[in-house]
């Protein structure tokens, strides 16, 4: 559904992406993890031809990203980091002008729109005003804004940033239910948490590299199951074992505070690059 191949992007004085080969599968839910800089939203801008390659092939659902431009965007709905809504346009006239935008028939748009307020909860708010929504709303409504063209494909750039716990759950279970609908999900995100709940597979990228793909399951088990963190000067050390009487063991004989926990997708990036997801 989605593929790249040996994709370049070159600035004046930096690569920020050195020879991406990437295979997305049809109705899956796909996490792209790395720190800041590392090359993650120019990716993304990369699949939603707002960026151009500068070597390389990038394909949606078959068509070339580039030599099939009206054909791929066909295929896409992005969701961005930032909140690009028009807040002086209602709920309902936001949805409208990207069907509009999208030469959807008048009937077809208005049933859409009607069924996607329903699906996020938005079916009393289509005459509010954009700007007198929350952010965990307006979240939501552009979920539903990218889907209203009904595409095979949803990028997911940060969608819950600034978001408190609780809305960020809200938001995790719209996503499980718009994947369990068959759209496939290429989602970037810093909550570590946030792939491991959502993602079925998960890239590692690192300054313009790929540097490991797996699921999260077998990422945290390379680690183990439990992890000890200990404060040393300003750093903090972590030690992993596969069981809690392991760790048990480990913690008997430690003279120094100590804090005991789950093994995270963060341990994996941290073992395989040395840096935090941030």
């Amino acid at each position: 559904m989605i593929e790249l191949v040996n994709v370049v992007k070159k600035y004046k004085t930096t690569e920020a992406l050195k020879g991406i080969n990437l295979k997305v599968n049809e109705g899956e839910l796909f996490a792209y993890l790395g720190p800041n800089g590392a090359g993650k939203t120019t990716t993304i801008r990369i699949l939603t031809g707002l960026t151009r390659l500068s070597s390389g092939d990038a394909y949606l659902h078959g068509f070339h990203i580039e030599k099939d431009k009206i054909q791929a965007k066909k295929q896409l709905g992005l969701v961005p980091q930032s909140i690009n809504l028009d807040s002086e346009l209602t709920v309902h006239e936001n949805l409208d002008i990207h069907g509009r935008l999208f030469h959807m028939p008048a009937k077809e748009r208005a049933k859409k729109i009607h069924e996607l307020l329903e699906y996020v909860g938005l079916s009393d708010r289509g005459k509010s005003l954009v700007g007198q929504l929350s952010g965990g709303l307006r979240r939501r409504l552009m979920i539903a804004r990218a889907l209203v063209h009904s595409p095979k494909i949803l990028f997911l750039d940060e969608p819950t940033v600034g978001l408190d716990a609780s809305i960020r759950r809200r938001i995790w279970a719209l996503i499980k239910m718009i994947k369990e609908g068959g759209t496939t999900i290429f989602l970037t995100t810093h909550y570590i948490e946030e792939a491991e709940f959502l993602a079925e597979r998960v890239a590692f990228l690192d300054e313009g590299r790929i540097v490991a793909i797996d699921t999260p399951q077998a990422f945290m088990s390379r680690q183990g199951t439990w992890a000890i963190d200990k404060v040393l000067d300003d750093n903090i050390k972590s030690v992993y074992f596969k069981t809690r009487e392991e760790a048990r063991k480990y913690i008997a004989i430690q003279k120094e505070g100590f804090s005991l926990r789950r093994v995270n997708l963060e341990d994996a990036f941290l073992a395989l690059t040395g840096k935090k997801v941030k």
